[in-house]
C-alpha cells in the first residue's frame, strides 16, 4: 500500500490489514556522470514498491535529502545536517505513529555513515518516547552487498560503482546516462579534508563498467527477499494491542 496513492478510507482500511510500514530514506547525490542525483532515493522506493507487491505494508513517502559528507563538495549535491534528518525521521514516525502505525521501517538507499548513524540515533530515541513501537533501521548497501555475493564481480564496489549501476540499469534504465568509469576516492586516513573533490574526482566508488541490467535484476529479488525475511522477524512480536 503505497501512501501517496491511498485515499483516507483506503488508509483505514489498510490498518485492519497491518500495523507495519516502510519509509526510504534517499538523498540527492552526486552519482558519477551516468547515474541520477535521485539514485538513492529510487533504488528505496523501488524496493518498497516490489515488497507491497508481495505482502501487507505501507510504504510512506520517500524522504529525498540525506547528510552527504564525502560528496557535499560535488555537483548537484544537496546536503542536511544531522539534527534536521533526526528530527524529520522522528516526525515522520510520530506522524505515522498517530496514525496507527506500529512497526517500522527505516531503509536508507543512501548509506553515508554519518547519515545512517543519525537514523540509527532517531530510532533509538524514538524506542524510549513509544513504548508500543519496534523500529528496524538498515541500508540498501548492507543488503545489497551481502545478498548480492556471487552476482557482483568489482571488489569493495560501493558508490556509483556496479551494484548501484546495475540497480537502475534494471529499474530505471531511461535514467541511466552511460555507464561511468571505474575509480575509488584516495582520501588520507584519518584525516579530513576541505576539498573532497581533489581526492574523489568523479565520484565514483568501484567498477560501473561491469554493470548489466541482469545483475540488477537478481539484486533487486535478494534484497527484496531479505527486506521480506526482516518485516516477518519485525512482526513476529506478540500483537500490541491498541
Amino acid at each position: 500500500m503505497i501512501i501517496e496513492d491511498l485515499t483516507m478510507t483506503e488508509f483505514e482500511a489498510g490498518l485492519r490489514k497491518t500495523r507495519t510500514v516502510l519509509i526510504p530514506f534517499g538523498a540527492t547525490e552526486e552519482h558519477g556522470s551516468h547515474l541520477p542525483l535521485a539514485t538513492d532515493t529510487l533504488m528505496a522506493q523501488e524496493v518498497g514498491r516490489r515488497l507491497a507487491q508481495r505482502r501487507p505494508i505501507f510504504i510512506a513517502p520517500a524522504v529525498p535529502y540525506g547528510v552527504c559528507r564525502s560528496t557535499s563538495g560535488h555537483p548537484g549535491t544537496l546536503s542536511i545536517s544531522t539534527a534536521t534528518l533526526k528530527s524529520l525521521a522522528m516526525d515522520i514516525v510520530r506522524a505515522l505513529h498517530r496514525q496507527g502505525l506500529r512497526r517500522f521501517v527505516l531503509l536508507t538507499g543512501h548509506a553515508g555513515g554519518t547519515h545512517t548513524s543519525t537514523l540509527i540515533d532517531a530510532g533509538e530515541d524514538l524506542l524510549l518516547q513509544l513504548k508500543d513501537i519496534r523500529v528496524a533501521v538498515l541500508t540498501e548497501y548492507m543488503l545489497a552487498s551481502k545478498e548480492g555475493r556471487g552476482i557482483i564481480e568489482t571488489a569493495d564496489d560501493s558508490h556509483a560503482g556496479e551494484i548501484e549501476t546495475s540497480r537502475l540499469l534494471h529499474s530505471h534504465p531511461q535514467r541511466v546516462k552511460g555507464k561511468g568509469e571505474r575509480e575509488y576516492p584516495t582520501f588520507p586516513a584519518g584525516i579530513l579534508v576541505r576539498d573532497k573533490r581533489r581526492f574523489w574526482p568523479n565520484g565514483v566508488w568501484g567498477d560501473p563498467t561491469l554493470a548489466t541490467a541482469e545483475k540488477g535484476e537478481k539484486l533487486e529479488e535478494a534484497v527484496v527477499d531479505a527486506l521480506d525475511r526482516l518485516v516477518t522477524e519485525l512482526e513476529k512480536e506478540e500483537k500490541i494491542e491498541d
